[in-house]
C-alpha cells in the first residue's frame, strides 16, 4: 500500500534498498535486542565503533551514522520512549523520533528511508497507537522535506503490518 510517498511492507529493514534505515536504538547507541541488534549485526563492527564516538542520544532525538555493510548509505538512530501507560509524554516523544529522523534525512540529501515500529518491541508501546503516531507524523513532516520521496514502514509480522496499513488508510486524502 502506497499513500503520498509512504508504503507499508512486511520486511526485514536491514535488507531494504533505501538511502537510510532508521534504527530503534537505546540511549547509549550500543546495539541491543530486536531491530537494534539486527542492524548492528548486519552493518558490522564499524557501526558500533562510530556509535561509541557519538556517545549517546536522548529519548525522542536522533543521530546519523554511515551504513557500512548495509545497502543503506546511512543509519539514523532514534531512541523511542518506553511505554508507561501514556502518561509520561510518550506520544510526543515518539512523534519527535519520526520528525527528527526525517529532518536528519533531509539535511543529508536523502530521498528514501525506512522506519521500523519504533518503541513497539521491548519498549512496549501499543502497536496501533504507535502506528497512528508514526503515519500521522511522517505525513505531516513530508511537506517540509520535499526531497524525501519515499518512506517505507518496515514491519515484522502481520500484527504490525496490519496496524500500519490501517493507520495509512485512515489518513485524510491528500
Amino acid at each position: 500500500m502506497i499513500t503520498a510517498g509512504m508504503e507499508v511492507r512486511e520486511a526485514d529493514i536491514t535488507q531494504l534498498d533505501v538511502d537510510v534505515i532508521v534504527n530503534a536504538a537505546n540511549t547509549l547507541l550500543r546495539g541491543g535486542s530486536g531491530v537494534d541488534g539486527a542492524m548492528h549485526r548486519a552493518a558490522g563492527p564499524e557501526l558500533l565503533a562510530e556509535c561509541h564516538r557519538i556517545g549517546g542520544c536522548p529519548t525522542g532525538q536522533a543521530r546519523i551514522t554511515a551504513g557500512y555493510r548495509l545497502k543503506a548509505r546511512f543509519v539514523i538512530h532514534t531512541v523511542g520512549p518506553i511505554w508507561q501507560g501514556g502518561t509520561q509524554r510518550e506520544a510526543d516523544l515518539l512523534a519527535s523520533c519520526y520528525h527528527t529522523s526525517l529532518r536528519l534525512a533531509f539535511e543529508h540529501d536523502v530521498q528514501t528511508l525506512a522506519f521500523p515500529a519504533i518503541s513497539c518491541g521491548v519498549y512496549g508501546y501499543p502497536i496501533r497507537q504507535a502506528a497512528g503516531i508514526a503515519v500521522q507524523t511522517v505525513a505531516a513532516s513530508l511537506a517540509a522535506y520535499p526531497s524525501i520521496t519515499g518512506v517505507v514502514f518496515a514491519c515484522l509480522g502481520p500484527e504490525a503490518t496490519n496496524a500500519y496499513r490501517a493507520a495509512l488508510a485512515a489518513l485524510p486524502p491528500a
